[in-house]
């Protein structure tokens, strides 16, 4: 269930970029958002855990913020798996893009999953 609302949290997020930079980051609608949405969960489980093992010393070097590099790329993968519906203009905009949903998702896993937040009974 956890991975299902990250999925339409991670398309309603894209389709929110999308509107705000639609000269970066192109998107024909809402079920390509959720494609995309699907693709960039399964190359995060698939895909980074190779990339995070191959980057490992640079990414400790950088006390992990070579990990937006590693989100970037998941996102130009996803790029060119979809074609033309989920399309970003280059990987400058894939980094911003990968900076900003990882700030958003955070504020928005730790208002939703967070378990001090919830009511005791």
């Amino acid at each position: 269930m956890r991975w299902l609302i990250g999925c339409l949290i991670n398309a309603i997020l894209f389709m929110a970029l999308a509107g705000y930079f639609h000269e970066s980051f192109q998107l024909t609608g809402f079920v390509a958002a959720i494609e995309a949405s699907v693709l960039l969960s399964i190359l995060n489980i698939l895909v980074r855990p190779f990339l995070i093992l191959l980057t490992l010393p640079v990414t400790v070097l950088t006390m992990g913020l070579f990990l937006f590099v590693i989100n970037a790329v998941t996102l130009e993968l996803t790029d060119y798996l979809m074609g033309t519906d989920f399309e970003i203009a280059g990987f400058s905009m894939a980094m911003f893009f990968a900076v900003l949903m990882s700030l958003i998702n955070i504020i928005i896993q730790k208002t939703l999953f967070d378990p001090s937040r919830k009511a005791t009974k």
